[in-house]
This record gives structure tokens, sequence and C-alpha cells, in this order.
């Protein structure tokens, strides 16, 4: 079987990362899987750039500037959404003319058009595309956050500061126009997401499943480390580790996790005293910091795993005080390390936290749940082992990518079926 996968980057973004993962996944079970990007930054051969620089430029540019007359020369809103109105004609290249099946992953910002996704359906290939935020389901967001227009009609939107039928109107119909022609399988990264398109006015009679994002278990130990001075970490003290690439990013919840601590502190004494913050990622207001009313050690941006996994082995709980994610790979990470993990639940959170059991799941927007979360965390027996193991049986590479190749096959045998249908 020959698969080819088109996203944005081969590294940049965690769409990039885990759709590299899927390549390599799939390929040791025998297909022969590569990827195709606009973006290439690394060095593997399985991933090779499609278009020309120059022109990729020019469709990135182009698209951006048609939302930046729409949205009012906002900067601050401009890549939160896309419109898919610019990029390559992959349906040139010879890795999707070979290809059995096409994979979609995240193709926006000038990676394909809608035009160019249609032209790919007319090869007579199944497409797949895998959704990793919301933007499918939408009109021009990729996060809808409390907004529910999208399971309607998309107007008026909040990220464009319009009023009225606008861009988002538009590409919500133009989408609808490509899904009513096109035969496309989504794949949803999270039950969530899935529930999500559900309820979509564009997406409500589509086909979706549900396979996770694949993950390298095997990179992460689940056994404790002692902290013998390790980064000044206290002995004897419960260390909830948090961290993202950027921790005072809006919907990473970092006031949050100020109003939990400051209500530990102030509410819940003794449970201060057992608590100290690890935290990592890269942060812009660090006087931010500086509100947190338990102690903690900041460490920066990380960007090895090893570094990453001797992290999560000196801490007990990882937490999350996002208020919306897909799939949070730092809760599976945390857990894939040990560590009981304690988040909100807007997203995919349930899908990887059995609530009360491999942790906890805090109502939404309520620091005082969190610290309740933090509290339960802390007085738990804990098999390492058992979160380690959960994890490994849930997100392995390698029983992610016989999920898809099962759903390959399944797409592939319909698609002779009715190849075979069509010359009766």
């Amino acid at each position: 079987m020959n698969v080819v996968i088109i996203n944005h980057s081969d590294t940049a973004g965690g769409a990039a990362v885990v759709s590299l993962r899927l390549v390599h996944a799939l390929r040791q079970e025998g297909v022969d899987a590569r990827m195709l990007v606009v973006d290439r930054q690394g060095i593997d051969v399985y991933a090779q750039p499609m278009g020309d620089a120059l022109n990729n430029k020019k469709n990135f540019l182009l698209e951006r500037l048609g939302i930046y007359l729409h949205n009012g020369f906002d900067r601050s809103t401009l890549f939160q959404v896309d419109t898919c109105t610019h990029g390559v004609d992959a349906s040139q290249h010879p890795w999707v003319r070979e290809a059995d099946v096409v994979v979609l992953a995240w193709v926006n910002q000038g990676t394909l058009s809608l035009k160019g996704i249609e032209r790919i359906h007319k090869l007579g290939k199944p497409i797949v595309w895998v959704m990793h935020d919301m933007w499918n389901a939408t009109g021009v967001c990729h996060h809808a956050y409390d907004c529910r227009k999208y399971q309607h009609t998309c107007q008026a939107c909040p990220l464009l500061g319009t009023k009225g039928r606008d861009l988002s109107t538009r590409t919500q119909r133009r989408k609808a126009a490509l899904y009513s022609r096109v035969p496309i399988h989504f794949v949803a990264v999270s039950h969530w997401l899935e529930d999500t398109c559900r309820h979509s006015s564009l997406m409500a009679s589509s086909q979706v499943s549900v396979i996770p994002n694949a993950f390298p278990v095997s990179d992460f130990d689940y056994h404790r480390l002692p902290c013998d001075g390790y980064l000044d970490l206290p002995a004897g003290r419960s260390v909830v580790i948090m961290g993202a690439r950027r921790l005072d990013e809006g919907v990473k919840g970092f006031d949050q996790l100020i109003a939990a601590t400051q209500h530990i502190a102030s509410h819940k004494p003794a449970l201060a005293s057992r608590l100290h913050l690890l935290l990592y990622g890269d942060i812009a207001r660090e006087e931010l910091l500086g509100q947190l009313a338990l102690p903690y050690t900041y460490v920066g941006t990380v960007a090895s795993r090893d570094v990453l996994s001797q992290l999560y082995r000196h801490s007990d709980i990882v937490l999350s005080t996002s208020l919306y994610e897909t799939l949070p790979g730092t809760l599976i990470e945390g857990q894939a390390s040990g560590c009981i993990p304690v988040t909100y639940g807007k997203g995919g959170q349930a899908d990887i936290v059995d609530h009360l059991k491999s942790g906890y799941i805090a109502a939404y927007k309520s620091p005082q749940s969190l610290a309740q979360g933090l509290e339960w965390a802390a007085g738990q027996p804990v098999s390492r082992e058992a979160l380690h193991r959960e994890v490994e049986r849930k997100f392995a590479a390698q029983a992610v990518a016989r999920q898809y190749i099962d759903l390959f096959e399944r797409l592939l045998h319909g698609r002779q079926q009715e190849l075979h249908s069509s010359t009766i």
C-alpha cells in the first residue's frame, strides 16, 4: 500500500511532529508512507518539499493578505483564522499520483487550497483528512472557544471583528461545497473533536472516525528519580509539572494556574506546604511568575526530549490548565512518565484521563476545582508503571498505525466496489 501525507511542515508544530511520526509507524507496518510539505525544515528522507519556494511564499502571503483585508488590519488574530484560498497543486506531484490513499493533515497557510483538494479527488483516490483542531468544522477559526455559530451559520466572526455575513460565512459555504462534491473521510484525534464535528452544520453528515495521535511511549521512562539537588527541587514535596510552547498564551490558562495557587495558599495551607511547581516553556510576561502563590522552579524552553523526560521523572503530577486542547500532548507525556494528570476537560482530555482513576478532570474554568484535583492527586498511592502502560495501550505508535491501515483498507475496498459497480 502506498500512502502520502500532506502537511504544512515536517517539524514545525504539533501536527507536523505527529504526522511524521505516523509516516514512520506506517512504514514499520509495511506501508510505503511518505510526506509532502511546503515548509521543510528537517532532514528526514521520507518528508520532501512540494512546490517551489517562491510560489509557496507567494501563496502564504496572498492568503494572509486576504485575511488581513477582512479583519480590520488586526495582526493579533491574523494567524487564528485560515481560508484555504491558495496553495500548491499537489495533484501534479508524483508521490500523490503514485499513492493509493492521500492523507491531508494540517494544510493551511498556503499549503493547499480547497480547489486543490478537489483536483486531488479527481485522481480517483480515497482522501482521508486528519483534523488536528476545529478548522474543518468552522468557518475560518481553528478554535471556536465559546462561539457556537459554526453549528449554524458563521457570521460576524469575533476573530475578524466584522458584522453580518463576512469572510467566515463565505469560507463556510466554500467548505460546504467541497464536502458535498468530494467524499472525504475525516479522522478526529479525540472523541471530543468528533462530537464537535457532529454539532457542526458543515459536518453533521460527514464520515468521521476517531484515531488518536501516535505517541513515542518508549521514549518516556516512568521510574521516579530522587531530587538529590536536581534543579534545587525540594525533597519530600509533590512536584507538579506544567509546560507549553508558550505558557502565557491565552488558551493555556496561566491565569487559572495563578488563581488555583492563590486558592491553595489561602484555603489549603497544608496542601500548599506539600506542593512545588516545575514550569517549562517560553513566557512573554515573566512578571506573571511572581503572582504564583506556591514555590516554583522555572526552567524556560526545553528543546531536548531527553531533558523533558528527566523533568517528568522528577515530577509526581502533570497539570494542564488549558481552556481548550484537541488532544493535549503534555498530559500524555506526563502520564507516560508516571505522573498523575490533573486537567480541565474542554477537549480531548477525557480520552487520556479516567477521572478519579488515572487522573482528575476539574470543573471547567474553576481554579477551586483544580485545587481539589491537585489535593486528590497528591494523596494518591501511585503505580507509575500502570499509568505508563495505560498510555501505551491507547497511544503507542504501532497500535495507531494499525488503526489507520484498517481504515485505508476499508476505503480502498469501498473504492474497488464502486469501480466494479460502474463497469457492470
